[in-house]
């Protein structure tokens, strides 16, 4: 069986949601309603995907799977950490 159909309707996904994604952001912008993102918010998402990203590379260790695997999550969440700690200063808080 071929893994192409599926690698094919993946991308195509992937697309329609890019687009669906601009598009929304598009008319946001267009209306005046486009508002700042919630750093801190990427921060917490980075304190969860940095150890998801660990576990699944050593879990992926043990097994016949390539560990690499799990290096995206894990570079996700540094990512997010990062862009979190960049902008500290402009938190939401609950306060």
């Amino acid at each position: 069986m071929s893994e192409w159909p599926l690698i094919s309707a993946a991308i195509a996904a992937t697309l329609v949601v890019g687009i669906l994604v601009g598009f929304v952001a598009w008319r946001r912008r267009k209306e005046g309603k486009l508002a700042e993102p919630d750093y801190r918010a990427f921060f917490v998402m980075g304190i969860v995907w940095v150890p998801v990203g660990i576990v699944f590379m050593f879990i992926l260790s043990l097994s016949d799977i390539p560990f690499v695997t799990g290096v995206p999550l894990w570079i996700m969440g540094l990512v997010y950490l990062t862009i979190g700690l960049a902008n500290r200063d402009k938190w939401k808080t609950n306060r």
